[in-house]
């Protein structure tokens, strides 16, 4: 199972660090990615980071602000969202499975969600 958490109210220019820690054994086998979906939108993808963690990968949009990593030994996977904007308002979830992936039906495991609200 995941479980995000780490999400809030922050304003423009701010940061936030999200967490989705993992339970099981077999966390470093898998690739963990975040999408996010904002109201009246499709879910969309953010960041994945390879099981390893060597390998990672971003939505243009959020390339060069926001920094995926994961600490295997603590079955978390973060990502640090720096130098957000009001449209980067959206509930976040994270998603574990085999592939490093940025399509949503890759991944086979996914968190509730954490709601990330960026003030103008």
């Amino acid at each position: 199972q995941l479980q995000a958490s780490g999400g809030g109210l922050v304003q423009a220019g701010g940061s936030l660090k999200l967490s989705c820690a993992a339970s099981g054994r077999t966390f470093s086998h898998y690739a963990m990615g975040w999408f996010r979906q904002a109201p009246g939108r499709e879910r969309e993808f953010v960041a994945a980071v390879s099981w390893s963690g060597v390998r990672t990968y971003y939505a243009n949009y959020v390339k060069g602000r926001f920094t995926i990593s994961r600490d295997n030994a603590k079955n978390t996977v973060y990502p640090q969202m720096n130098s957000l904007k009001p449209e980067d308002t959206a509930v976040y979830y994270c998603a574990g499975g085999l592939v490093t992936s940025t399509v949503q039906r890759e991944y086979n495991y996914w968190g509730q969600g954490t709601q990330v609200t960026v003030s103008s």
